[in-house]
């Protein structure tokens, strides 16, 4: 049976958040045991400083994904809870010395690094998965967010928008993982957005550190960043990557097929509750690799409650 995952030892980054603005620290410490991601505001100090990574806690969905306990807050974490799902990271403490945590270039892949310089740990304990076990669907308007039964994690969108720069490029994708390297292929696909409506969102003190440093910029004439796009579909794989970060926030990888439509965060966390609250739409389950001979993955649904 896989076994649960850590850091070996802690890693430090500094950088600033893509929405304050501000410059933060950033360590990455090992956590222990069933722990899961825990979020601590180190600038805050005493005992009620920590927000577990899940998607009860999220507080706002405005262009990013943050959580909060009480009067304590952390923004933007979707890039860093993908990640930690592209590595199969189930434990892991996460100071930060301020509120956001920090874009660095505005993808998953700093993050990989990080990670991987630090060294990974198995620990004693089985890893647990959500494994879905009937359709669950979302709507808001046109936009909608679904997870189906699947014998391993797939994920589709389709990216929807008429401006012409856009429509140069693909808008939809479907990957399964068992096939495809999340680091690979997914991770450094970076944050993006037309520079005519950045005034609009540092209006409401947003994109506020945003820059070409940690975005993809979009102009009438087409991509601003001297080096260009890093994949051909970059804009739609990284819809993909806030997906796999919000999902994440379910407190355990998915076992199922996502399928997206226009949804962003909020969506995306409005799906992660409604499977919350239908115990019949999922099971908790331990996952081992097919043995030999064999193509398919070995569940094991009684190793685990489904609370």
């Amino acid at each position: 049976m896989l076994k649960q995952r850590t850091i070996r030892e802690p890693v430090h980054a500094i950088g600033i958040g893509v929405h304050s603005g501000a410059k933060v620290r950033m360590t990455l410490r090992p956590g222990e045991i069933n722990s899961g991601i825990n979020f601590i505001r180190s600038d805050l100090g005493g005992a009620q400083n920590r927000v577990p990574a899940l998607a009860d806690y999220v507080a706002d969905t405005t262009l990013s994904t943050s959580i909060a306990d009480g009067a304590v807050h952390v923004a933007t974490v979707e890039h860093l809870m993908s990640a930690l799902w592209g590595l199969g990271i189930d434990n892991l403490l996460i100071e930060l010395s301020a509120e956001e945590v920090p874009i660095m270039d505005g993808s998953a892949a700093p993050f990989i690094k990080m990670i991987n310089s630090a060294g990974i740990v198995e620990q004693s304990a089985p890893k647990q998965f959500l494994r879905i076990t009937r359709e669950i669907k979302v709507t808001q308007g046109d936009a909608f967010a679904l997870l189906r039964p699947y014998q391993g994690f797939k994920a589709g969108y389709t990216f929807v928008t008429d401006h012409h720069v856009y429509d140069q490029y693909p808008k939809q994708a479907s990957i399964d993982f068992a096939t495809t390297s999340y680091v690979d292929d997914v991770s450094a696909a970076r944050s993006f957005g037309l520079i005519d409506e950045l005034p609009q969102a540092q209006a409401i003190n947003k994109c506020l550190g945003s820059s070409l440093d940690n975005a993809v910029g979009i102009d009438d004439d087409g991509v601003i960043n001297e080096d260009g796009l890093r994949y051909q579909d970059e804009f739609v794989k990284h819809k993909l990557l806030d997906v796999i970060g919000d999902l994440f926030l379910l407190g355990r990888p998915i076992l199922g097929e996502f399928i997206g439509h226009m949804s962003g965060h909020a969506l995306n966390n409005k799906l992660a509750r409604a499977v919350l609250r239908c115990d019949d739409a999922w099971e908790a389950v331990g996952y081992s690799l097919a043995k030999p001979g064999s193509c398919k993955p070995i569940l094991h649904p009684e190793a685990f409650s489904a609370g």
